[in-house]
């Protein structure tokens, strides 16, 4: 892939970080099944966000080839040099208080500070307080340690409570996964795979009782009203509460098992998926705090002197949840529905801290969009609301209560948008950096993965470098509540991992593959794309696939730039062939194919995400009327814009488009010229065997395979029927 990562991560240096000794490994020395500490190998960063002086919404949103601003494109020469994210994670930690003033992004500073609640502290203390005799959740909770089939039973208990074995972590770093396969009637194509013994194959739930998925108290009674917006209202009664999608989804959720479900779409089901993880989040983190009060009060009603070992009930930090979304507004509706799961009725209202402030700063003024500004529906779904996408946020949990803006040391779940992660966890070498509060997270949900494509996927590598280490202090935590797994380092692999993506990507694929190590396994949805994009082409105009020969992953990137400029660039060159747009995924093959036109001398114009507000209206102005033969066109500047392009007669795509849809959203714009004749539309494509899903997105499945072994051209005629 020639995407920005796989370019940054050729360019880094990857250097060995220095083992720093901790409270934690000379406690775990003492232990005898305790492993040493890895040392932690980090790249450097690629880029570094500074804004990139563009008007466009791109500079917040996307900040991704930092340094690269309109005015500093049109002078370099050469693919900018990658520099570490530092300036800002310094700029950002240094202007941390701990007094209370605002801890979110400043959209007009682009500065996050954290922010300590120093008020309700002691009332969402884990360590402090006890399970309340009246809330039902205390007889709950001695029912179920009074139930032998409850505890075996729960899969919360089931998951926590197993003890790995040297010999099973070994296996599970040493050996290959094996895998199956399964169809499921609304999932589809499953696969299964595990390091450890031979799992049974999950079967979907036709049906499912509330009581059979072992909810806390209130979820029971909450669930089904919070979610009856997405069900028919001629439901089943043996099944109210889940829509078909969910439930399958749910299922594999509750047994603790990763999951990858690349076929989220923010216009049909994307808030059904919110809902799914969200009751799935919240139910994890009330019955790891009830178990922890209920042992609070055990503890506080033992003899004195005595010392027991039953109590090991939380991890090194306090934080079980860790949340991963693009925008301010994914957070807003996030908490939305963690609030309304917790309210019994409209009676019982819970108490929410600091819930004003986290409108004010996370919600979005209606007034703000601009009006008559049509967009495709799936932009306006994306892109509702507060789209700022540097901001992290702390939440707690305890019974009643929630408190927003909790300090992260003394949160259950952590909402945050991978740079506002990036900005506090920092690079090596920075005094400022903080990750011990990822070291106990149990359930990791990344939500809407392809948008981290988008903007800048080195900060959610960083993120998975980072999590689950053996934290550096000790932070207050008592020892002897501990668990076993946490103290062995062993915590990557009871780490839960929900990854939601519009689309199947290798770099996404590599997260899932490489990143998730749950003892239980591995669960992801599989799917072949039976008819491709192309088949929305409302155009009449040839279609040719040019297939390029490399010999490796790596070598693509050059082995594509020069077949596009000895085999396909030289058939353009000619005047006649005027109007010819060149759309390009990767900002690296831009500024590259950027020079080059340069230094040819082409009569070329370029519209890329930095390019200023007037840079863009020029671009298209001189590119409809044909005084610029050439448009050069970028992935990102489409994917934030959606600007429908006037005048294009010749369409090349350098690469194939990330987003299949794209492919005929660009064939489409020819339509949009009144005095283009048919006959001289051209669509040219480039592609390898590297770029099969793409391809099979764009083309369908069949195709795909008849033209990953073909060895010419392939040439296709649609008509939008097939």
């Amino acid at each position: 892939q020639s995407e920005t990562s796989d370019r940054s991560s050729a360019e880094s240096d990857s250097e060995t970080e220095v083992e720093q000794v901790s409270v934690y490994h000379k406690l775990l020395a003492t232990l005898k099944t305790s492993p040493e500490s890895e040392s932690e190998e980090e790249e450097d960063e690629s880029e570094s966000e500074e804004d990139g002086g563009s008007e466009t919404e791109m500079d917040s949103e996307g900040s991704q080839e930092a340094g690269e601003a309109d005015g500093g494109e049109e002078d370099k020469n050469d693919i900018p040099e990658q520099e570490e994210a530092t300036e800002t994670a310094e700029r950002t930690l240094g202007q941390e208080q701990a007094d209370g003033t605002d801890a979110s992004c400043d959209p007009s500073h682009g500065v996050i500070e954290d922010f300590t609640d120093v008020k309700h502290e002691s009332e969402f203390s884990l360590e402090t307080n006890f399970m309340e005799e009246e809330s039902g959740d205390c007889s709950a909770d001695k029912r179920d340690s009074n139930s032998s089939q409850a505890f075996s039973e729960d899969p919360f208990k089931q998951h926590m409570d197993k003890e790995l074995e040297e010999k099973e972590v070994e296996e599970m770093s040493t050996l290959p996964k094996t895998s199956s396969q399964s169809k499921w009637p609304r999932l589809g194509q499953l696969t299964f795979s595990s390091t450890l013994e031979k799992h049974k194959t999950l079967k979907a739930d036709k049906e499912v009782d509330l009581k059979q998925l072992y909810l806390h108290k209130p979820l029971e009674s909450t669930w089904p009203k919070v979610n009856k917006q997405f069900l028919p209202s001629l439901s089943k009664p043996s099944d109210p509460s889940f829509t078909p999608l969910q439930r399958e989804l749910f299922c594999i959720m509750n047994t603790y098992r990763d999951l990858f479900y690349p076929e989220r779409n923010a216009l049909t089901n994307g808030e059904e998926i919110r809902h799914a993880y969200c009751l799935h989040a919240l139910n994890h983190v009330l019955k790891a705090n009830a178990q922890v009060l209920s042992n609070n009060a055990k503890r506080r009603d033992q003899k004195p002197g005595t010392d027991n070992d039953d109590y090991r009930d939380q991890g090194l930090t306090r934080p079980k949840v860790l949340m991963i979304v693009p925008f301010r507004e994914c957070a807003l509706r996030i908490v939305h529905i963690l609030i309304s799961l917790l309210e019994v009725n409209d009676k019982r209202k819970i108490d929410v801290s600091n819930k004003k402030r986290f409108k004010g700063e996370f919600g979005s003024d209606p007034e703000e969009k601009p009006p008559n500004l049509k967009r495709p529906e799936d932009y306006e779904a994306i892109f509702a609301g507060n789209i700022d996408d540097h901001f992290r946020i702390g939440v707690a949990i305890l019974q009643k209560s929630m408190r927003l803006y909790a300090p992260f040391y003394s949160s259950d779940i952590i909402i945050a948008s991978p740079l506002g992660m990036r900005t506090i966890i920092g690079a090596e070498g920075e005094k400022k950096r903080d990750f011990d509060f990822l070291s106990s997270i149990e359930i990791l949900i990344i939500d809407q993965a392809d948008i981290y494509l988008m903007q800048n996927w080195e900060h959610v590598l960083h993120l998975m470098k980072h999590i689950n280490l053996l934290p550096l202090d000790s932070h207050g935590v008592d020892f002897s509540r501990v668990r076993m797994l946490n103290l062995n380092n062993w915590s990557k692999y009871y780490r839960q991992t929900l990854l939601f993506s519009a689309l199947q990507d290798p770099q996404i694929n590599s997260v899932f593959s490489k990143h998730c190590f749950n003892y239980v396994g591995q669960v992801a949805v599989r799917n072949v794309p039976l008819r491709g994009s192309i088949s929305r082409v409302v155009v009449q105009l040839p279609h040719v696939f040019r297939k390029l020969e490399a010999e490796n992953l790596t070598s693509v990137i050059d082995t594509r730039f020069q077949f596009f400029i000895d085999k396909v660039l030289p058939e353009y060159r000619d005047a006649i062939m005027s109007h010819t747009l060149i759309y390009v995924p990767s900002y690296f093959d831009y500024v590259r194919l950027r020079n080059y036109f340069k230094k040819e001398e082409l009569n070329f114009t370029y519209i890329c995400e930095y390019t200023k507000k007037a840079g863009v209206c020029r671009a298209r102005r001189f590119f409809l009327k044909g005084e610029k033969q050439f448009l050069l066109f970028t992935e990102r500047f489409h994917f934030y814009k959606r600007y429908t392009i006037k005048g294009i007669r010749n369409l090349i795509f350098y690469e194939l488009p990330t987003y299949s849809h794209f492919y005929s959203e660009l064939c489409n714009m020819m339509k949009a010229t009144d005095n283009g004749v048919d006959a001289t539309w051209t669509c040219t494509v480039i592609y390898s065997k590297y770029d099969a899903q793409k391809l099979a997105a764009v083309v369908g499945i069949d195709r795909t395979a008849q033209m990953l072994q073909s060895k010419k051209n392939v040439h296709l005629f649609v008509t939008g029927e097939n």
